[in-house]
């Protein structure tokens, strides 16, 4: 089967300087954590992305109630997103980020959100800012949701699709190279079956180079090995073992990969 590159597409050369220079003012301002500062640059810019001009305060002469919801909603300290409300939630960490968090969000709804070359580039800014660590050369497209962003790493090289679910609650470490398909859902807490509010949290780990295929569920404490595969709606409710692919519900090994070394493959055929 041939392998195919990625071809290298870029925006107009104006566009591209007016593009990294808005992405550059950004991440300046994004650099100083203080709460009040990041939440009016983020109310500034996404009325800009919505409405085109420059932020100026509801008018309730002449603007509708609902179009006055809109403008206050730009405004991060004016929304409450569900983890905040998290009893197991560092308050003053969440705090810093909650309004690059909701940048987040809000900049994927906007026009500019599925335009892929900006959106790498913007994604990888804020996720330099919100996750414990973001490594080099991450792609993280539209749609993608953390929980707290602090207990979330992604090492270089790895690749987030669209409507990805990442549950950092416990804590989450993407290893280098690997990559995460469109809806899937990766966990990191767990609740109890007789008390709901009972709540545990673990590490949950991907990699390195290990393949979480569309709609696939990883759950909270989880390892999946390196060059490991979760298949398209499985659900991994053990670890996934190095170069194993598993699919199925609950996910179990259906496929030892051909690169595996020898002993991988030895012991697979044994179990």
């Amino acid at each position: 089967m041939p392998r195919y590159e990625y071809r290298d597409l870029r925006p107009q050369p104006d566009a591209e300087k007016l593009f990294l220079g808005w992405m550059e003012r950004l991440d300046r301002e994004f650099s100083i954590p203080d709460v009040d500062h990041r939440s009016l640059v983020v109310r500034d810019a996404l009325h800009h992305l919505y409405l085109g001009r420059p932020y100026t305060l509801p008018d309730a002469a002449r603007d509708s109630d609902a179009a006055q919801a809109a403008v206050h909603s730009f405004d991060p300290r004016n929304a409450t997103l569900e983890p905040e409300c998290y009893g197991d939630v560092d308050a003053a960490k969440y705090a810093e980020r909650k309004p690059l968090i909701w940048f987040w969000m809000m900049y994927d709804r906007s026009p500019a959100g599925l335009n892929h070359w900006l959106g790498f580039r913007v994604r990888a800014m804020l996720a330099r800012h919100v996750f414990k660590h973001c490594g080099q050369n991450v792609k993280i497209f539209h749609g993608v949701e953390v929980s707290f962003g602090y207990n979330l790493t992604v090492e270089d090289n790895c690749t987030i699709h669209k409507y990805v679910l990442l549950d950092d609650r416990g804590e989450i470490i993407i290893r280098q190279g690997s990559s995460i398909s469109d809806y899937a859902n990766v966990y990191s807490h767990s609740h109890d079956l007789n008390d709901g509010m009972i709540v545990s949290n673990h590490r949950t780990e991907i990699g390195p180079r290990a393949r979480i295929t569309y709609h696939a569920t990883v759950l909270s404490g989880v390892t999946v090995g390196e060059h490991g595969m979760v298949g398209s709606m499985g659900v991994a409710s053990k670890n996934v073992e190095p170069f194993h692919i598993v699919a199925g519900i609950p996910a179990k090994t259906v496929k030892v990969k051909t690169i595996a070394p020898e002993e991988v493959r030895k012991a697979a055929e044994k179990s």
